[in-house]
Parts: structure tokens; C-alpha cells; sequence
């Protein structure tokens, strides 16, 4: 059969390796699904597919093994998974639109995890409804601490869910315990002077540790929620890298907004003879001044956060493997 390629893909679906098969890509925004869906999942694959389903780097589905005129018959059964997701795009097409904009990934954040200081599925969601669907190829992911179980050092906006401890003198008895864990494990943000605790505003990097670390509950998370926003972070054939800190003590909307913002930068300065350029390319190219100046353009960042003068992003690349014998 003659196979529309572009539109295949656009309708979410993978052209493979295997001819006259394709497989069904499944957003899972914030990696959380209720497992109802499971079924449905269960069901797609084994009708349809070969009775396996791959768990994608992004938290998504692929059900490999379809043929591809079952694709609108597929499209019918997915809907009430689609309608779950509550994503914001107009359903002119069955099924549901592909996006150069990969799936926003998330830790499992603080619903759960005693670390995490925020619940990192909402906000992925968030993102994901503020972004989604868009051609322009962007990685985005968000982790509840700084132990950054997601990896959003390897992505092109990676936000990390950081708190400003709150010390209570009161509380505290000086034992040093959350002392010893910052400087054996953390940065060292924290001493000891006449048996309270100081803390160094420029070392803390807002992961909690000291929190839970005290017996006594001295420390406590801030009711204001901050996050650090790293960026630019890839792998790929090129120029390896890891993202690097944009913004500290940041809030919620002025993330969302720089990332909005960005989609107008690459839009405005993307390499259109070129069938695909990431991000961090474009930002190489162009500069970060110019980048900086206008994914904050507009952006209201609160007066507390802290926006990096200049990053050099460093890296690797291949051509410089010459010293690997």
C-alpha cells in the first residue's frame, strides 16, 4: 500500500524498519497514567501489534507491529486515553497529533518521594498543555531535588524543584547532623556558630537535605516553591553535553514562560535548509546574549531569583578524539 509518510507521523505513528508495519507512539506527559489505561494498552498491542509494547527514554508507549491500515481504527480506541491527558490542540485529525516537542518527563516528585519538593507530574502537565503540540524539537524535564533522578542535565530545558530551608533556632539542638550531611554530601552550605546553624545563601542549592536530616525538625521547607532552570544539555553526534544553571531560585510561571518564549527564538533563527536543528545549535550559533535577551523578554522572573550573566556550555566533540588510541 502506498504509505503518506509525513502524515503518518504527524498522526503519532512510526514508520519502521519493518515494511508495511507501524508503531503507535503514546504520550505520557509527566510519566504518570492511570493504569485503566494499561488495559487499553494490553488490548492495541495484542489485537494489533505483535503483543509488546516498549517503554520509550520518555516515559512513553510504542506498540510496534501494526499494520497501517489500522491506524483509524486504532485512532477510535486511544480517544478515551487522549481525552485524559487533557492536552490543548484542535482535533482536526483522529488520533492525536505527533510533536518535534518530546513528551515532558518527570520524576515521580513529592506524592511520593520524601526528597522531591514538588509534585513534578503537575507540573510536567502543566508544561505539557502550555507547549504541546509543536513541531520545533525540545526535550523538557522536570525533577522534584538536585538528585535529579530524571536527568534534566541532559535536556534541552531541564527544571530542577529546589526549597529555601526555614531554620527554627528554637528546635534546634546542635547536633550537627544536617551540618555533616551538607558538607559530606550536599556543599558544604552549612556551619556551625555558637551552636546555631548558618547558612550560605550562595553555596545552598535548595535540595532539602538538611530537612530531613534534622531529628528535631528545625529545618523546614519554605511555603514558596522555587526551582533552578538548566539548559541546553544534549547528547547526539555532534557536541555532547551537559545542561548548564540559567536561572536559581526561580519561579513556576517565569519557567513556563521562557520556555514559550523559546519556540518564538527558534522560530525566528532556526536553519530552515536544514530538515531538523536542535536547539542547542541555534543557541551556539546565534549567541547566548541574543538568546537570554529574548526568551526573557516579556518575563516577570521574581525579585529573588538569580539569571546567569554567561554560560559556556562546553562539551566535547568527536572531531577532538584524537588522544583515544
Amino acid at each position: 500500500m502506498t504509505v503518506n509518510r509525513k502524515k503518518v507521523t504527524k498522526n503519532a505513528y512510526r514508520v519502521t524498519k519493518v515494511r508495511g508495519k507501524t508503531a503507535l507512539r503514546i504520550r505520557v506527559p509527566g510519566g504518570h497514567i492511570e493504569t485503566k489505561y494499561f488495559e487499553l494498552i494490553h488490548h492495541i498491542a495484542k489485537k494489533y501489534g505483535v503483543g509488546e509494547a516498549h517503554l520509550t527514554a520518555r516515559q512513553g508507549f510504542e506498540i510496534p507491529g501494526i499494520d497501517f491500515d489500522k491506524i483509524p481504527e486504532i485512532n477510535k480506541l486511544i480517544e478515551p486515553l487522549i481525552d485524559s491527558l487533557e492536552l490543548n490542540f484542535d482535533d482536526e485529525i483522529d488520533g492525536y497529533p505527533a510533536a518535534g516537542t518530546r513528551n515532558i518527563s518527570a520524576c515521580i516528585g513529592n506524592k511520593v518521594c520524601p526528597y522531591a519538593n514538588d509534585q513534578t507530574t503537575e507540573f510536567a502537565r502543566r508544561i505539557e498543555r502550555e507547549v504541546y503540540p509543536n513541531d520545533y524539537h525540545f526535550k523538557i524535564a522536570i525533577t522534584g531535588c538536585p538528585n535529579d533522578c530524571i536527568k534534566a542535565h541532559m535536556q534541552d530545558f531541564g527544571i530542577i524543584c529546589t526549597t529555601e530551608p526555614q531554620y527554627d533556632e528554637s528546635r534546634c539542638i546542635s547536633c550537627n547532623a544536617c551540618v555533616e550531611n551538607c558538607k559530606k554530601r550536599v556543599t558544604d552550605a552549612l556551619s556551625m556558630e555558637n551552636y546555631s546553624i548558618k547558612r550560605n545563601e550562595d553555596q545552598c542549592i535548595g535540595c532539602g537535605e538538611c530537612i530531613l536530616k534534622c531529628p528535631t525538625g528545625a529545618w523546614s521547607r519554605s511555603k514558596e516553591k522555587y526551582y533552578r532552570m538548566v539548559i541546553m544539555g544534549r547528547t547526539g553526534k555532534r557536541n555532547p553535553r551537559i545542561a548548564r544553571p540559567f536561572i536559581k531560585w526561580g519561579d513556576k510561571e517565569s519557567m513556563i514562560q521562557i520556555i514559550k518564549n523559546t519556540y518564538d527564538f527558534v522560530d525566528r533563527h532556526i536553519d530552515r535548509s536544514l530538515k531538523k536543528e536542535h536547539i542547542g545549535y541555534i543557541v551556539d550559533r546565534v549567541g547566548f546574549k541574543t538568546f537570554k535577551e529574548e526568551v526573557l523578554e516579556g518575563v516577570k522572573v521574581n525579585p529573588k531569583a538569580k539569571v546567569a550573566e554567561h554560560i559556556d556550555f562546553g562539551g566535547y566533540w568527536y572531531k577532538q578524539d584524537s588522544n583515544l588510541k
